[in-house]
């Protein structure tokens, strides 16, 4: 599969089954987003122009090439919970069926989403069952023409996210993660992040995107990291963290943090300046920000950002100068104080910036 081209920026790029009858239920996208850390309140969450060929002739059924794993007893009946989750797997197959056909898509891609937790490794299963990612794929890339103008409806988002949303449990999987970035899948996501319309269908759309990539970040794979840099990703958290809502902003810092917390995308930030200084730039604006509007998440996440840069002797010798004045002088107390871990990674940035806690004023030094 062919990849589109990277998006470009300013700073410097790397070298047989049962029948059913489910009524279609609209679902609000931003219950699609992953749930992309542990102390994260987010719920469990190319070419533009490209078409990609679906026709039902094309695949083999999901129930020939799953066949039912039904154990043969002699001694026993299947317990309940057997008789459940074959019940489950019959169903897998009979929505993946449906996704074949373009009048129950729609539906099926819903149930699909609402039941995606209780299929077990359903990543896996996606990315080997015939056509279904190349369906996964047309559902998302069929919203481009309308991105810009913005004429995206709620109608259309929904169902770009409820695809996005399968995407998500195939980046997130351990035995499918590196196979979806070696198909260049992320790529097809990036326009997203770079439109400006705030929305609701574009803020859901660009949140269930970031889910995607926080999946993908969360498994501490370099090989992943490697991928997104190369692809130019770090520009495109920057802008989201910039213009972005709140939720999204929040998942865009913390996909920042997972690269950075790797070896390679920390030295990516501080050995050209022109990167260091854009992303310096976007966490001191934040910071600021959140003076005005507080969240306790955020805040930590962009602190640990600095955390980390700051483990980079470049990096902490350019955080003397550049650190947030607003992060000493007593304006986040009253956060700092009722979250003592945040506390702690504060005192913990000052004291690898400037070798002391001088200039942290109030709550901060109890």
């Amino acid at each position: 599969m062919a990849s589109p081209k990277s998006h470009s920026s300013s700073m410097t790029p790397v070298k047989g089954s049962p029948s059913r009858s489910t009524p279609a239920v609209s679902v609000s996208p931003s219950i699609l987003v992953v749930s992309v850390g542990s102390s994260s309140p987010v719920g469990s969450f190319g070419t533009p122009n490209s078409a990609v060929s679906v026709g039902s002739a094309a695949f083999a059924t999901a129930a020939e090439l799953f066949p039912p794993a039904i154990a043969v007893r002699h001694e026993a009946s299947p317990t309940a919970a057997e008789l459940c989750e074959d019940c489950r797997i019959q169903l897998a197959w009979k929505l993946l069926d449906d996704l074949k056909d373009a009048d129950l898509r729609e539906s099926a891609l819903i149930e699909l989403c609402q039941r995606r937790e209780t299929f077990i490794d359903f990543g896996l299963i996606l990315w080997h069952s015939p056509g279904t990612m190349a369906i996964l794929l047309q559902e998302v890339i069929g919203v481009y023409p309308f991105l810009s103008p913005p004429t995206l409806t709620s109608a259309q988002s929904n169902r770009a996210c409820n695809a996005l949303a399968l995407l998500q449990c195939v980046a997130s999987h351990r035995d499918t993660r590196r196979l979806f970035v070696q198909a260049h899948f992320p790529s097809y996501l990036y326009c997203f992040l770079t439109t400006d319309c705030k929305s609701r269908p574009f803020e859901y759309l660009r949140l269930t995107c970031l889910g995607v990539l926080g999946a993908l970040v969360k498994g501490d794979d370099t090989a992943v990291i490697h991928f997104l840099l190369a692809t130019e990703i770090m520009p495109l958290c920057l802008r989201t963290m910039e213009n972005g809502n709140e939720l999204s902003k929040m998942v865009a810092a913390y996909i920042l943090l997972k690269i950075l917390q790797d070896g390679e995308g920390l030295n990516y930030v501080c050995i050209a300046p022109d990167r260091f200084y854009a992303v310096g730039r976007v966490l001191r604006n934040l910071v600021v920000g959140l003076a005005a509007h507080p969240s306790p998440w955020l805040l930590k996440h962009i602190i640990k950002c600095y955390i980390r840069i700051s483990e980079d002797v470049r990096g902490r010798i350019a955080l003397r100068d550049s650190l947030p004045e607003i992060l000493m002088d007593g304006t986040f107390n009253n956060l700092l104080n009722e979250d003592p871990m945040m506390k702690r990674c504060l005192q913990h940035l000052l004291l690898n910036v400037h070798g002391s806690l001088v200039g942290l004023q109030g709550g901060g030094t109890s």
